[in-house]
């Protein structure tokens, strides 16, 4: 592989974690080619270098982001920090710091609602990433009964992407902590 195609390689990587923040951030139709592009260091004409439409970008994205907040709770852990529990991860998911956060978060309570009306390409990313984390989510459960774990991780993963959507929506910040914090103490209890 020449230079310019290691070169090439790392600006479409770039490219597509800028895109991936700022989609988080600003959702699927909040952000154009020229932006993103910007953001970059490049011209809009550079973009069909990479891709080859918008939707080939959105599903890279996507893809790409998909599972960040999993990985990073999984490294902290390998790194020596504390390891992951369902109440630490329902602690992770269901904090301020991640719910102002969306340019780092979860991918699904970010962009679920544009995701389930973009293409197939981004629509099948997102749903086999649900599919491992509520596979994830019940290994945590360490439930002998695999049917009543994926049953608590289905609704555990559920109420937490909507407990963080809702507070997202919301512009005061006490109903915004309300809202997971009683999301967070019934999924604890879910538990217990």
């Amino acid at each position: 592989m020449g230079h310019s195609q290691v070169e090439k390689g790392k600006t479409h990587q770039r490219i597509v974690a800028i895109a991936a923040k700022r989609f988080r951030e600003e959702g699927l139709a909040g952000i154009g080619i020229a932006e993103i592009m910007k953001d970059a260091g490049l011209t809009v004409g550079g973009f069909y270098k990479h891709f080859d439409s918008r939707e080939d970008l959105v599903a890279e994205a996507v893809g790409s982001a998909l599972g960040s907040w999993r990985r990073r709770l999984e490294a902290a852990a390998a790194s020596g920090g504390p390891a992951v529990t369902y109440e630490r991860l329902v602690d992770a998911y269901l904090s301020e710091v991640h719910c102002n956060n969306p340019g780092w978060g979860c991918t699904v309570s970010a962009l679920a609602g544009e995701i389930a009306r973009s293409g197939e390409r981004p629509r099948a990313l997102v749903a086999e990433q649900i599919r491992n984390n509520i596979q994830w989510i019940a290994s945590l459960l360490g439930d002998k009964d695999e049917d009543a774990a994926r049953s608590k991780a289905t609704l555990t993963f559920s109420a937490m992407v909507g407990a963080v959507v809702l507070a997202r929506a919301v512009p005061e910040k006490k109903f915004a902590r309300e809202i997971m914090n009683t999301v967070a103490d019934r999924l604890k209890e879910l538990h217990s």
